[in-house]
């Protein structure tokens, strides 16, 4: 399956610390939770251990948020979590 960002997840990714190549690997081997308005959620966990925002974490959760259309799955967001 394809996957699309679009320009504002693009923009959440860059206030969020989150790189499409995360996204891409969220949507394509995260787990998948269901969303308000027939959209589909993926949230998977990496590895860290560095700074965000002035305060060190190990773990960042992305979560894309997002529906198919056709054969492309289209990012509307991006939430992240660091912990």
């Amino acid at each position: 399956m394809d996957i699309w960002i679009h320009p504002h997840a693009e923009e959440r990714m860059t206030e969020r610390g989150a790189t499409a190549r995360e996204v891409k690997e969220v949507v394509e081997k995260g787990r998948q939770f269901p969303v308000k308005f027939g959209r589909v959620g993926f949230r998977h966990n990496f590895s860290f251990n560095n700074m965000w925002r002035k305060k060190k974490y190990k773990t960042k959760q992305v979560e894309a948020i997002g529906k198919k259309e056709q054969d492309v799955f289209v990012v509307i967001t991006i939430l992240v979590k660091y912990f």
